[in-house]
């Protein structure tokens, strides 16, 4: 055999002497199902679920497996994720609602133009009903007037006061989904003047009910 071989394998060989002999040297510290102690070789699955310690062939303990967590633990660690993840994400909110707003009234203020700007759009609908109901009712006169005088609505006045009643119809729904959207508006601003009277410590003074616009609010 090649001199320069051997002095390899017999390094190797010793090598795997040492491996084997340290892994077969770990032994097994836990508490069996009576709470007596047992040290072995090998460790039932039942007890590794309560946790043990591993040893070194000096008895030493060279690692401690802590045994794995309840049902109720496992339910209060995710309930402690939960409200730290709740937590991140009040302060990011915090954080853009401060970037907004430096003081209550400030939400307050920018509340009332908001509903003043939606409250302009819904009267500026209202003044398109009162139009269109102007016109309706001319028709309606000229189709009341050609009644009594025996004669026959020509269709064209019929098609024209149905599209008009229309109009009014389609123009009151928009109207009621801009109150809608009114009170959605309020809603999350009142919940922001909130917020911010307890983040920036500092009471609202202004009303919450939108003053006339001659207030100079």
């Amino acid at each position: 055999m090649n001199e320069l071989i051997k002095p390899v394998i017999a390094a190797s060989a010793v090598a795997l002497l040492l491996f084997a002999a340290t892994a077969t040297a770990n032994m097994y510290r836990y508490t069996d199902e009576n709470g007596q102690v047992v040290i072995s070789n090998t460790i039932p699955q039942s007890a590794s679920k309560r946790g043990y310690d591993i040893l070194n062939n000096n008895g030493r303990v060279i690692e401690t497996i802590d045994p794995a967590p309840t049902a109720e633990e496992i339910a209060a660690r995710e309930a402690r994720k939960r409200q730290e993840e709740a937590k991140a994400r009040q302060l990011a909110l915090d954080k853009k609602l401060l970037e907004r707003f430096s003081h209550p009234d400030e939400a307050v203020r920018a509340m009332y133009r908001k509903i003043r700007e939606l409250r302009g759009l819904s009267q500026l609908k209202r003044g398109n009903i009162s139009v269109i109901e102007s016109q309706l009712d001319s028709e309606q006169e000229r189709a009341a007037d050609l009644e009594r005088s025996g004669r026959e609505i020509p269709e064209g006045i019929l098609k024209k006061i149905r599209r008009l009643e229309s109009n009014i119809r389609e123009i009151e729904r928009e109207i009621s989904a801009q109150q809608a959207d009114i009170d959605a508006v309020k809603r999350q601003f009142l919940q922001d003047i909130e917020r911010l009277e307890i983040i920036t410590d500092k009471p609202r003074t202004l009303p919450l009910e939108v003053p006339p616009e001659n207030n100079n609010s």
